[in-house]
Order: structure tokens, then sequence, then C-alpha cells
């Protein structure tokens, strides 16, 4: 405890993040330290999974050390320590979950393992200090339906509660960011590949070169987006073998525009089947300009409260496990010491 407060460690190492953060009383955050490992990938094109587990492994006292020291708290005042245990790269979850587990025994405190996919949906229940040093409140209380949109999922999620939570429709093969990804790599712009499809789409006319909306049988809420990133490969394939040249501002955005109607629809289908009229999105593609404008429209037109996290904390980050975390232990207590790393985990496993 400190000034009353429960305190929570929270740490986050499920794939190319090394993260540690410190929340009072769940919501709000004392300090969050990212380590990224953007550059060391970068010349891969993608996340390269051994080479993560080391630079976990190398980094991951030290980030520690920086949200203890930020948050200016001591394991004394620590009441939790809470860490993604899956879904993810299973190397780089056991770095976290270990160092989690060890220093937890060690200091005599209680030990939580938190599902990767709630870190996000919690992502927007997130107090952060503003320049004056006051809290920002969200108001944002289960029940509500979340969106998640990350390089390893598309889930749309009843969250009846913080620790009830019902998947609604989830990805049949490539998540929307790792169809980003890989578009991206096709077009020649790199790694990470979202951010780059979406600053060019920026400049492209979606309706110049458009690709299939791939929407599964009818009344659905489940994500199909391999067949859009083949269109892609098979549209620029065939330009070329042609001789004529691949505009690719105007091939992001139409791949863009395909994806954002794709997720929307589903999402305006969610909306009305639960009826909460709120909505919160998470994952590193709810970032994305498109599909944070489309969705603003789609909330707006169904009388639905939308509310998305600032991107650090869209993108992996220890706050929203930290806050998982307490929300977790107040309602089942601690989880056992013995607790495994997982590379799949269902979404309502108990530990």
């Amino acid at each position: 405890m400190k000034n009353g407060k429960f305190v929570t460690l929270g740490i986050e190492t499920s794939c190319d993040e090394t993260a540690a953060a410190v929340t009072a009383d769940g919501r709000t955050v004392l300090s969050d330290i990212i380590s990224s490992q953007i550059d060391v990938h970068e010349a891969f094109g993608g996340v390269v999974p051994e080479i993560a587990s080391r630079h976990h492994l190398t980094q991951i006292n030290a980030v520690i050390g920086a949200a203890l020291s930020e948050a200016e708290v001591t394991w004394r005042d620590i009441d939790l320590v809470g860490c993604t245990c899956g879904p993810g790269l299973v190397g780089a979850v056991l770095i976290g979950l270990s160092t989690a587990k060890a220093v937890a025994y060690a200091a005599s405190k209680p030990f939580v393992g938190v599902h990767h996919i709630k870190g996000h949906v919690c992502a927007s229940y997130l107090n952060t200090l503003n320049p004056d040093g006051l809290t920002e409140l969200h108001a944002i209380r289960p029940p509500h339906l979340a969106l998640v949109v990350s390089g390893g999922h598309t889930d749309l999620i009843d969250v009846r509660s913080y620790t009830e939570y019902k998947l609604l429709g989830s990805t049949r093969d490539d998540a929307a960011g790792e169809a980003f990804d890989k578009v991206a790599r096709a077009l020649g712009l790199g790694y990470p590949g979202g951010p780059k499809v979406d600053a060019i789409a920026a400049e492209g006319d979606p309706e110049s070169v458009k690709f299939k909306r791939v929407y599964l049988e009818e009344g659905s809420l489940d994500f199909s987006f391999s067949g859009i990133k083949t269109g892609v490969l098979n549209y620029m394939n065939t330009e070329r073998q042609a001789g004529r040249d691949v505009n690719a501002c105007d091939v992001a955005a139409g791949f863009e525009a395909s994806v954002v109607d794709v997720v929307a629809a589903k999402a305006r289908a969610a909306l009305r089947r639960t009826g909460y009229g709120k909505l919160t999105m998470g994952g590193g593609v709810a970032a994305n300009s498109m599909l944070r404008a489309r969705m603003e429209a789609v909330c707006a037109e169904e009388s639905a409260e939308l509310y998305v996290p600032p991107p650090v904390y869209c993108t992996d980050n220890a706050a929203m496990i930290a806050c998982a975390a307490y929300y977790q232990y107040r309602a089942d207590g601690p989880s056992p010491l013995g607790l495994d790393a997982y590379a799949t985990l269902p979404l309502n496993e108990k530990f």
C-alpha cells in the first residue's frame, strides 16, 4: 500500500515489448516503462521469436527497476505482482512470467497470471496524470462491448464484468495486424507494417483498387483476412506481369478500406446484438486512423459511446496487465506459482 492505495506491479513480455508498470487501485498509472524491439527486428521484416526472448532476458530487470523508480515505490509498497501468462510467443512470455513469479516469491507478494487479451480490454480503464498532475478519470466500466485488433488477434468480446468475458467473434486465419504486416512487406514498406500502410494509404484512393470484403456466413461475428491479403498479392503480381506500375498508395488505401469495412460491419452487428451502447477498442491496430474514424461514425450512428485509449496503451504495455491483474485478484485471489506460459490460451481459462 502507498497513501492508502492498492499498488500493483505489472509485467508484459508476450511479443516484442519488454514492459513493466505500476498502478494504484487498478486504474491509476504511476509508471509505464516500455523497452521496444522495433529496431532489433526491423532488419528481419518481422519479429524473430528467439531474438525477442533474448532481448527480454537482457532488459527485464532494468525495466522493472525503472518502473518502480518512476512510480516512487519500493518492494515494501507493492501489494500484487501481475504478469502476462499467454497467449503470445511462448519463449517471450516465459521470460516475463518467470521473472514475475521469482520477484513475487522473493518479496512475499501475491502473484496473478493475466490473459493478454484481457489486458487489452482493461487498457480502456486506465487513468493517467495530465500535465497539471491531476488524474484524468475514465467513465468506461463494464458491461460493454470490446474490440481488440492487433497483430495476433481480432476479437469482439462481450465484457460482462471486470472478470467475466464472452468471446463473440475472432479471426479464423490471419489477424488484421498480421495482414497489415504482410501487405506492408509486399509493398516494400518494412516493419512495423501497420503504421506504414496507414501513412501511405492517406495519400491513396480507396476506390482506385478495390479488394474483396469477406464477411463469412450470415450472422457470424468471426473474421477472415487471409483472402484479402492474398487478393493484394495477386493484384500486384498481375499488374507487374502485365508491365504496369503499381501505385502503392492506392493499393494500401484499397486494402485498408477492405479491412476497416469488415471490422466496422461486425462491430456494428455486435453492438446491436449486445445492446450495451458502449464500445472500447484496444490492440495496436486500434491506432489506425481509418479504423478510428470509421468506428467513431458507427458509434455515432448507433448512439453508442466509444472509448479508444491513447496510442501507448493500444499497443502492448504493462499498465493494462497491472489493471487486469488487480481486478482478477479481487475476484479470484492469487494464481499458483506453478502457472505455466502459454502460446495459445482460451479467453476464460481459470488459473
